[in-house]
C-alpha cells in the first residue's frame, strides 16, 4: 500500500531551526495551507503545537473549518479575503481570524458583526504589487476612508505579500516592503492601530531578516523545500512509499511505455511500481516562481525532455534503480536486473508532499 512517509525527526529539526532564525522577538505564524503542504494539515498542526508553534494561517475556509472539527483550538488566520457573507459567518463562528483586503469585504464583515452584536479580529492587508488580495497600496486614502467605517472591526495586524522574494536580486522585494511601511506608516499617522505586522514568506524570512518586523508566515521552509538555496541547515521531508507487485523478464529490444519511449539493450529484469505522476512523482513545483525569461526556457525544456530518457531513479534495497521509459499515471517500470529484488518489496520514490493525492495515507515516523 502506498504512504506518504514524513521523518518526524527532520520536521522536528526544521522547526528548531526556523525558531533559532526567527528569535525570540519574532512571532511564526505557520502557514498550513493546501492540506499542511501535503503532510497532513491535522497531524502536521498537532506536531507543530507540540514543538512551540502557537499561531496559524490557511487560504481556505475548508481548511480553517477542518481544524477546528478536529479539536485545533490555536489562532488560526484565514490568509484570503472574502466579501461572501456565509464565508464570513463560517469563518466568525468559529473564531477564525478573517482578512479584510477590500471595501466589499469590510461592509459585509462589519455588517455581521453588527447583526451578531461582537467585535470581529480581522488582520488587513495590503496590495503592495502582487495584484491579488488587498487594497492597493497607492490608494491609500480610499482604504483608509473605508476604515474609518469599522465600528465593529478590530485590527490585530497587517500584513502583505511578497511576490520575487525567492529570486536573487532583491530590487522589487524592497520596493514591496518599502510600499507596506509606508502605508503603515500613513495609517498610523492618521491614528489607525495596525497591530502586528507581517510580510515575510519563506524565502524572505531566510533572507531578509531586517523585514521580519513582528512576525513571519514560515509554511515551504517547515518542509525544507525552498526555492532558494539552502544554506539554512534545513532538512527535506517526506518520501513516497510504495511496493513492487510485478517482476518479468524482457528480452533485448523489447520496448517499454508510451510511445515506446524505452527499448531495452539487453535482457532486462523489469519491476513494476503501481506509482506514477498522479501519485506527485516526478511533478515540478517551481512553475508559480518564474520570471519572464524562464517562460521559453520552460517551454524548451519540455520539448527536450519528451524526446530524451531522463534518467530518472527510484530506491529499492538501498539501491539506486532507473525507470525505464515514461512515467504512467499510476505505474511505472523500473530496471532491476543486478538487484535482489522480489515482490512487495519496498520503493522510496522523491516526490514533493504537495503533489501527492490526499487520498494517500500519510504517514509519520
Amino acid at each position: 500500500m502506498k504512504a506518504l512517509v514524513i521523518e518526524k525527526d527532520k520536521l522536528k529539526h526544521n522547526i528548531k531551526q526556523i525558531k533559532e532564525i526567527a528569535g525570540k522577538e519574532t512571532k511564526i505564524i505557520a502557514v498550513i495551507k493546501g492540506n499542511g503542504y501535503g503532510l497532513g494539515i491535522v497531524q502536521y498542526a498537532k506536531i507543530l503545537i507540540d514543538n512551540g508553534i502557537e499561531n496559524f494561517a490557511v487560504s481556505t475556509v475548508e481548511e480553517a473549518l477542518i481544524l477546528r472539527k478536529e479539536g485545533i483550538s490555536k489562532k488560526i488566520l484565514m490568509l484570503s479575503s472574502t466579501a461572501v457573507k456565509e464565508e464570513i459567518e463560517e469563518l466568525v463562528k468559529n473564531d477564525i481570524t478573517i482578512t479584510i483586503g477590500s471595501k466589499e469585504a469590510g461592509e459585509m464583515a462589519e455588517k455581521i458583526a453588527k447583526e451578531q452584536n461582537k467585535k470581529i479580529n480581522v488582520h488587513l492587508k495590503i496590495d503592495t504589487g502582487f495584484g491579488r488580495y488587498g487594497f492597493c497600496y497607492n490608494q491609500k486614502e480610499d482604504m483608509l476612508e473605508e476604515i474609518k467605517k469599522w465600528e465593529n472591526l478590530k485590527i490585530e495586524g497587517t500584513f502583505s505579500h511578497f511576490s520575487m522574494s525567492f529570486y536573487e536580486k532583491n530590487e522589487y522585494t524592497q520596493k514591496q516592503y518599502d510600499r507596506f511601511m509606508e502605508c503603515v506608516q500613513f495609517l498610523k499617522e492618521k491614528k489607525i492601530d495596525t497591530g502586528i505586522l507581517h510580510i515575510c514568506n519563506s524565502s524572505a524570512f531566510l533572507k531578509f531578516k531586517n523585514m521580519h518586523l513582528d512576525a513571519v508566515r514560515v509554511g515551504s521552509a517547515f518542509l525544507g523545500r525552498i526555492a532558494i538555496p539552502n544554506i539554512y541547515g534545513l532538512k527535506k521531508i517526506g518520501y513516497l512509499k510504495s511496493n513492487i507487485t510485478e517482476i518479468k523478464e524482457l528480452q533485448k529490444g523489447y520496448n517499454i511505455g508510451y510511445s515506446n519511449s524505452y527499448t531495452t539493450k539487453k535482457t532486462t529484469k523489469v519491476a513494476m511500481v503501481p506509482s506514477g505522476y498522479a501519485d506527485g512523482f516526478n511533478v515540478k513545483v517551481d512553475r508559480d516562481m518564474f520570471r519572464p525569461i524562464d517562460k521559453l526556457r520552460y517551454i524548451v525544456r519540455d520539448i527536450k525532455d519528451s524526446f530524451k530518457d531522463k534518467n530518472l531513479y527510484v530506491e529499492i534495497n538501498n539501491q539506486k534503480c532507473k525507470v525505464l521509459g515514461r512515467i504512467g499515471m499510476y505505474h511505472i517500470a523500473v530496471d532491476v536486473t543486478n538487484l535482489e529484488a522480489k515482490i512487495n518489496d519496498e520503493v522510496k520514490l522523491a516526490v514533493s508532499p504537495m503533489y501527492v493525492d490526499s487520498s494517500i495515507r500519510r504517514e509519520y515516523k
